[in-house]
């Protein structure tokens, strides 16, 4: 008879103990009754398949749908709460903010209202929050400064309107930023450059204001960051040479805004710049032969400026879409 060897009975044995104390541990009272408060402010979608009292599941019943549940010591607690495209109606549940063993709380693409409260703060856990495609408004609380593990941050298309907090740039691991798509007004705060690991910033369709070079005026700025999306906003101002020092820049989409002045050079030399957008702005002068050169840059819009006559664009023109769920993990 073949023997199963050690490490893999090891495993096994590992893996059936794990799944047993998940089984028979009991679920966090502080859990239950968050959840359960959630459960009563909800609409029948969601509620029809959250049957019992326990959400990490009780006897023969399974877990709630999109709830997931973690051993910790002797209890059961809620890791993460996905409840998306349900057509969820009314305030941000404000229990949610109870549930402070949370990873993930995605509750995109329902009819969420009003705004975030600042107990959003208290989730020290979460790596990842989406709440993008809902009705949100009111200002974006500061209080998500203080969720240092976050490292995927979705609050597009929604209604938030006032300034961006500058407490965004006090998350050391955030990878990707979705702003777009609101009511956002003011400047953009240039201490998001200090985020080391950030590389997609997108603050596109909004109301903001300001310059490029007030955005990148502290050294060794967005060292990360892969694709910077200011598109349909007021920025005015020109493009700094200063600007080629974001090396890591594969993305610059700045259409429909009242930018002005000539293009320097020195952006040609960023050198993994894949797409270029300057197009409906206020642009003039010439484009330099070295963006016609670039090994990368495969489009580079220009229509909408006062360029010289003769000046053309790289590629064809095309709306440039990436989907959110390209970056989730």
């Amino acid at each position: 008879m073949a023997r199963i060897p050690f490490t893999s009975l090891s495993f096994y044995l590992i893996f059936a103990i794990s799944i047993f104390n998940l089984a028979h541990c009991k679920t966090l009272k502080r859990d239950v009754k968050a959840l359960n408060e959630i459960k009563a402010s909800l609409g029948w979608r969601v509620v029809y398949a959250w049957v019992g009292d326990d959400p990490c599941g009780d006897g023969d019943l399974p877990p709630w749908s999109g709830v997931t549940c973690s051993t910790v010591g002797d209890y059961r607690v809620v890791t993460e709460l996905e409840v998306y495209a349900v057509s969820i109606v009314g305030p941000f549940p404000t229990a949610v903010t109870s549930l402070l063993d949370l990873t993930r709380l995605d509750l995109h693409n329902n009819k969420l209202t009003g705004p975030i409260p600042p107990q959003i703060g208290r989730l020290k856990r979460l790596k990842i929050l989406n709440l993008r495609w809902n009705k949100l408004q009111d200002a974006i609380p500061p209080e998500i400064g203080e969720l240092k593990s976050l490292t995927h941050l979705y609050l597009s298309f929604n209604s938030f309107k006032g300034e961006i907090p500058k407490e965004l740039a006090d998350l050391p691991d955030l990878r990707y930023l979705y702003l777009h798509e609101n009511r956002l007004t003011g400047r953009l705060p240039p201490e998001l450059g200090t985020l080391q690991n950030l590389r997609h910033l997108d603050a596109g369709n909004n109301h903001l204001v300001g310059t490029i070079r007030e955005l990148i005026r502290i050294e060794g700025c967005f060292p990360s960051l892969r694709n910077l999306y200011l598109n349909n906003n007021y920025f005015t101002g020109g493009i700094p040479a200063q600007l080629a020092n974001l090396s890591s820049l594969e993305i610059l989409y700045l259409s429909y805004n009242k930018m002005s002045g000539v293009i320097p050079a020195s952006v040609a030399h960023i050198p993994k710049l894949t797409y270029l957008y300057l197009d409906h702005n206020q642009f003039s002068g010439r484009i330099p032969e070295p963006f016609y050169k670039h090994p990368f840059l495969k489009e580079m819009y220009i229509e909408g400026n006062a360029f010289r006559p003769g000046v053309n664009p790289i590629g064809l023109h095309k709306v440039l879409e990436v989907s959110d769920s390209e970056f989730l993990v």
